[in-house]
């Protein structure tokens, strides 16, 4: 699925540091479809990624418990 054609209002996501490592999503877009677009915020006009909104769920919560490593 591409959100080419999708209006999506974009969010900073909170776990993004201020080094430039910054990931979007846009929340009700996912909310409505249960498909999450994720997107570099560096390249707005740049590809989105599209996943399940269980996935980012499961994603999300490893990354609180610490189960990724820098």
């Amino acid at each position: 699925m591409t959100t080419d054609s999708l209006p999506l209002t974009w969010f900073k996501s909170s776990y993004s540091g201020s080094g430039g490592s910054c990931v979007e999503w846009a929340p009700a877009h996912a909310a409505a479809t249960g498909i999450v677009p994720l997107r570099d915020s560096k390249d707005p006009h740049g590809p989105a990624l599209t996943v399940p909104a269980t996935a980012f769920a499961s994603f999300v919560a490893g990354v609180k418990a610490g189960e990724f490593r820098a």
